[in-house]
């Protein structure tokens, strides 16, 4: 009578150990596509984020797959990460969220893209860890700039909190996202993360339980991508550098005003004849 309960009690901590596992594998899943996305949308040059922006980015997000589907009345759904820049300049462990919404107009079919965010400012991403997030609304976003107009990222006069980039068909463009919603996927990060890790908690690096390989090498691509931008902007900008082979002229310094010395004279001195 007792073994019952006993095979009872092993059998639900295997399936609830199963479930932990298949829990792990969706979200790394869900981490691998985002590395897939972000190497590859900076692996083409004319639609890449561009150097100054990417260098000077706030945070970023990365949804892969998001499903755009509807009728007349359509809706968005898609499942990505979020990463930091920390005080330091390096990215963070990146949190798990969600981009929904809803559309309107003649629209018809079911559409899947690839989409990315970033962030030029800290405000709206306090806004997503605090709770929901409307794109348009709590801040201005606008489609990022690809090809010639990427040059226009490195002007100061550009407003726009968010730039977004989308990929459908293989190509990246600039796509304006007014109305989708960003939220934590407070599910995913349990999973990812360990029960009762906070995005906070993620982003400084204090959650429960480690990232897993996966997770981590997105943050890495960020880096190396980040670390690229630097550099090339480096190469277009270069700092003169100073020309060692320049002489340089260093005053003399007088503690004592000049006085001019008669020089001895090296001839006889004649003597000159009076008159009486």
């Amino acid at each position: 009578m007792t073994a019952t309960p006993r095979r009872l009690t092993l059998a639900l901590a295997v399936l609830i150990a199963a479930g932990s596992v298949a829990a792990g594998v969706r979200e790394d899943a869900r981490a691998d596509d985002a590395t897939r996305v972000l190497k590859q949308i900076q692996a083409i040059p004319e639609s890449s984020i561009p150097d100054r922006l990417l260098e000077d980015a706030k945070g970023i997000v990365v949804v892969p797959d998001t499903i755009k589907a509807g009728f007349m009345l359509g809706g968005r759904r898609g499942l990505g990460l979020m990463a930091v820049k920390t005080p330091q300049g390096t990215w963070s462990n990146p949190v798990y969220v969600k981009l929904s919404g809803a559309s309107f107009g003649l629209q018809a079919g079911v559409q899947s893209a690839d989409v990315i965010l970033v962030f030029r400012s800290e405000r709206g991403l306090d806004n997503i860890v605090n709770g929901k997030f409307t794109l348009g609304a709590d801040a201005g976003v606008a489609a990022g700039p690809v090809g010639r107009n990427a040059a226009a990222a490195t002007d100061g006069a550009m407003k726009a909190e968010i730039w977004s980039w989308s990929r459908a068909r293989g190509l990246f463009a600039g796509i304006a996202l007014d109305g989708a919603v960003l939220q934590i996927d407070n599910g995913a990060n349990a999973s990812a993360y360990g029960a009762g890790s906070t995005p906070r908690m993620i982003f400084e690096g204090r959650a429960v339980q480690p990232p897993s390989p996966t997770i981590t090498a997105f943050r890495n691509m960020l880096e190396e991508a980040t670390a690229a931008a630097r550099y090339a902007r480096q190469r277009a900008n270069p700092t003169p550098a100073a020309d060692p082979g320049a002489a340089t002229v260093q005053p003399l310094e007088s503690h004592s005003p000049a006085t001019a010395a008669p020089l001895p004279s090296t001839q006889p001195s004649v003597p000159v004849p009076v008159k009486p």
